[in-house]
């Protein structure tokens, strides 16, 4: 609720109740007794002792989700009803908005307000847009010769594994395990070990909406042991990932070794947001790469990380923003004034730092940030970070940082700008800010990116599908395009 004040949420945080077992076949499991520490960006403080799943917890759950497909009423449902089922989960998830966004919150160290007003919103409305679609699609019947009949249906491909990270813990596994579920597949979900509790609140609240047991499976634990056992078991027909691209190449290597099952990945991005001089609005344009960046604290694969500006107005763009740097709220996620939270964790941290370490030794002017910034609650806070004078070559424009650190580059004419844009091993997003209608086409069209927004950023619904080219992965999230992922095509002859 966001006219609740930060007093409120601190005693809503102490009587919270985080239980952090597996849930398997529709009901809590401990598993084998082996448990890790969740531990909080927000203050370094253990929420939780979550079950540490391996091998066996993975063969239990996709052995669930085996049964619950090969032999349970969910993928012999009329589509309707599993829509019907899906519209209840959705109601509760709003029911629970609050509890949800706390614990997504105290997990990864996003501010509650975004936590409640935008994640939440985005949940609610992915398995609301996917309880409704459930009943929409339709097969065909191509015309054939006149002793002849063919059908082509959509048949649900069986079991899902969906690995999901932890920078948009529910948002992520909502649009994965959603469109699965519409199509008639059942699921088991690997979500981040860094932010298993609101996976597992989402999984009790699937059985409680009436799903049956194996329908939704969610086992927790580490990639190296619980996401391989999950890639490489012969029983998992899909496998949905986002996150890194190095682990994304894992993924594919588990495919190849096991059954060959279909492989679905998003994995990271280092986006181009290019503004040209004849930006409807330049003060616009500043404030939404700036924001772009430090939202979620720079923890999203489609962050606006690189900024090309036109030489012209590059100082003008860059003031602004550094400006908009230096008053962002930086401090506990759980008080409602609060604009930008916590790195995930230490170690996330450390690593982001040394991203700006490097680019400060490969001669990048440092604007403002760069540092840790002390915090009441202590924890893993990072001001907002602002480089220009970067050029190319740059680590800190190559690789994906995952934190709230822009690069600035400048370019003299629209074919350089699309050259810089274009030259990275990804292709999730990009942005381009301009007044010309012939620009806005060309530039889109030109740019190696699955979305490209046009003088917005991070705009959009779920009409229409979210994905990457390139090293940025394969598939499409999001839009009826997402049940291409979890359904077959077949054929049907009949010879009349």
């Amino acid at each position: 609720m966001l006219d609740l004040t930060h007093d409120e949420w601190l005693n809503r945080a102490k009587e919270l109740d985080l239980s952090g077992v597996h849930h398997i076949d529709g009901a809590d499991e401990p598993g084998g007794g082996a448990t890790y520490a969740a531990v909080s960006p927000r203050d370094g403080q253990v929420l939780a002792r979550i079950a540490d799943g391996g091998t066996a917890e993975v063969d239990a759950a996709v052995a669930a989700a085996r049964r619950a497909f090969d032999k349970g009423p969910w993928p012999r449902l009329a589509p309707a009803d599993r829509g019907r089922a899906l519209l209840r989960l959705a109601d509760l998830l709003e029911e629970q908005r609050d509890r949800l966004a706390l614990t997504i919150s105290l997990e990864m160290g996003k501010p509650i307000t975004d936590a409640y007003a935008i994640e939440l919103r985005a949940a609610v409305n992915t398995f609301r847009f996917y309880g409704q679609l459930a009943d929409k699609l339709t097969d065909e019947s191509p015309h054939t010769a006149p002793d002849a009949l063919a059908l082509v249906t959509r048949e649900p491909a069986g079991v899902v594994g969906a690995v999901v990270p932890w920078n948009f813990p529910l948002t992520l596994a909502s649009w994965k395990v959603a469109p699965a579920l519409a199509a008639g597949c059942t699921v088991v979900l690997k979500p981040s070990e860094n932010s298993p509790l609101s996976a597992l609140h989402l999984a009790r609240l699937a059985t409680e909406a009436g799903l049956p047991p194996g329908v939704l499976n969610v086992v927790t634990g580490d990639g190296p042991t619980a996401g391989r056992a999950l890639g490489l078991h012969p029983d998992v027909d899909v496998l949905a990932f986002t996150g890194s691209t190095a682990v994304g190449r894992h993924f594919l290597h588990y495919a190849a070794d096991s059954n060959l099952k279909r492989v679905w990945l998003e994995l990271g991005g280092k986006s181009p947001n290019i503004i040209l001089p004849d930006a409807p609005d330049l003060e616009k344009a500043a404030a939404t790469a700036a924001w772009g960046i430090f939202f979620n604290q720079g923890e999203m694969c489609t962050a606006p990380s690189r900024l090309l500006v036109h030489t012209s107005v590059a100082e003008r763009v860059t003031e602004a923003i550094v400006r908009r740097a230096e008053e962002l709220r930086v401090g506990d996620p759980l008080d409602p004034a609060t604009e930008m939270g916590a790195l995930v964790g230490e170690s996330h941290l450390d690593r982001v730092l040394d991203h700006i370490n490097t680019a400060t030794d490969e001669g990048a002017r440092l604007r403002t940030g760069g540092t840790r910034t002390l915090t009441e609650t202590g924890g893993s806070f990072l001001r907002p970070t602002v480089f220009d004078e970067v050029n190319p070559g740059m680590r800190l424009a190559r690789e994906e940082i995952f934190g709230p650190v822009l690069s600035v580059l400048t370019f003299d004419d629209l074919d350089e700008a699309v050259t810089l844009a274009n030259a990275t091993e990804y292709g999730l997003a990009a942005g381009l800010w301009t007044s010309d209608l012939s620009t806005a086409h060309q530039v889109s069209r030109a740019l190696r990116a699955g979305t490209v927004w046009v003088n917005c950023y991070e705009e959009g619904d779920l009409t229409v599908p979210f994905g990457g080219m390139k090293q940025s992965g394969n598939g499409r999230d999001k839009s009826a395009h997402a049940l291409e992922k979890y359904t077959e095509l077949k054929t049907t002859w009949i010879q009349l």
